[in-house]
């Protein structure tokens, strides 16, 4: 049964959202009217979201404002707590906040169109986000939010009937640095051996040990094992420099690489450290990428998680590109968007529904390795309580590891351990 919501008047903002809460999560239908009469005349379920008071006493949330706006303006934030979730936009009527606006803000990371303070490698600070200030970085609360919003909808509409999304574990690799030491030539080898002399790097390349970084064919046999499906993402930059440091896809040792991942899995472009505001770099990279696994290229995730809304994205959609999975920090884990499901991306610049589908994910090793300064151990623990977090949530469970971590690299002595642990105990 479909969902009649009356509002003064519509906007793009809100459609988008109510189709992303009703259509998406809640698998029903919500229609907006600006009818008043129509809808006092409607006799199935109804959400009044307006100041309007009506005599059927439906159910009613008063907008705080936002997406009967255009433009982009500072927003006060003032967070309280209530049914178990930390809320802002606190409003009157039938709901103590305006769910609406909430979570257009979070989702489509308005906050992030203000200007703000970048980190050491130019990208929006996770510490500048209300989540991190409010400290709900950690959970999906707009996930939490809308399983709260079904209670009340049933409660004022026992005929409601909806189809949440259940948990679901989506492992991503990002390809950065294919292997230590082989195949990268004489001269990279030379360098690095006279600034890090190693007795492994000799011993790797005279063929009496595998490179440290090869886990492919570990990982093949994980996910056969349990049924996985995962999605690599691979840097295919021309040139090296001091962010991208795979081998040429001009190498052989690459291209068949790439072939034979190619046959098994869907392979995304991992667009290299410059490509964030170029989009001449990200079309010439999905264009290599494409000609060497015989496919298109559709998927994405930015090198370094180094993008700028709008403009990333934007060049993304010009590319080709119909799936990005960068939304999360490269500096700590948690929920960027305060969600842990797949959603439309909203071109706040612009005021429009983007056909570019953005995936959140809520756990890096890299993260928790580099930033964190976890131990495989904690970062176990880590992501045991992300797991949890999305299974509570109904929703998907994203991580990215890095073949580097995975491998048999002493920096990273137990993390592969730890990784097929976690997989076994999940699934």
């Amino acid at each position: 049964m479909s969902i009649l919501l009356f509002c003064e008047r519509s906007s793009t903002r809100l459609q988008y959202i109510c189709k992303f809460i009703f259509g998406e999560q809640l698998s029903n239908n919500c229609s907006i009217t600006i009818d008043a009469e129509n809808f006092e005349k409607h006799d199935g379920p109804k959400i009044n979201y307006s100041t309007r008071s009506f005599a059927d006493n439906s159910l009613q949330i008063i907008p705080q404002g936002l997406l009967l706006e255009t433009g982009i303006r500072a927003q006060q934030i003032d967070c309280e707590e209530g049914t178990g979730n930390k809320y802002f936009f606190k409003t009157g009527g039938h709901y103590p906040y305006d769910i609406l606006s909430g979570c257009f803000y979070l989702i489509s990371r308005y906050e992030e169109y203000l200007p703000y303070t970048e980190d050491d490698y130019g990208r929006y600070a996770h510490t500048n986000s209300i989540a991190f200030k409010k400290d709900f970085l950690k959970i999906p609360l707009v996930n939490f939010w809308i399983q709260d919003f079904v209670k009340i909808l049933q409660y004022h509409y026992p005929v409601l009937k909806f189809t949440t999304p259940a948990f679901a574990f989506h492992p991503t690799y990002d390809i950065d640095i294919a292997y230590a030491y082989l195949y990268k030539g004489l001269i990279r080898n030379l360098g690095g051996f006279l600034l890090s002399p190693s007795l492994g790097r000799l011993k790797v390349l005279s063929g009496f040990k595998g490179d440290p970084y090869d886990v492919y064919d570990y990982l093949d046999d994980l996910h056969e094992k349990h049924g996985l499906k995962p999605r690599y993402f691979y840097l295919v930059a021309e040139s090296n420099g001091l962010y991208d440091k795979n081998i040429p896809p001009a190498n052989p040792a690459m291209q068949h690489l790439l072939k034979k991942q190619s046959e098994k899995y869907e392979i995304g472009l991992h667009p290299s450290w410059a490509s964030y505001h170029n989009e001449e770099i990200v079309q010439a990279e999905k264009e290599v990428l494409s000609k060497l696994i015989n496919k298109r290229v559709v998927f994405s995730r930015q090198h370094y998680i180094r993008f700028s809304l709008p403009k990333s994205f934007e060049i993304l959609e010009s590319a080709g590109i119909t799936d990005d999975y960068s939304m999360g920090y490269g500096s700590i884990n948690g929920f960027r968007a305060s969600v842990a499901s797949p959603y439309p991306w909203y071109n706040l610049e612009k005021e429009k529904i983007s056909k570019l589908r953005i995936h959140p994910f809520c756990f890096m090793d890299a993260n928790s390795f580099f930033e964190q300064h976890y131990t495989a151990g904690e970062a176990l623990q880590e992501l045991i309580y992300y797991k949890d977090q999305c299974k509570k949530a109904n929703a998907r469970l994203t991580t990215i590891f890095h073949n580097n971590i995975l491998g048999y690299d002493s920096r990273f002595e137990g993390w592969r351990t730890m990784y097929s642990r976690f997989i076994s105990q999940l699934l």
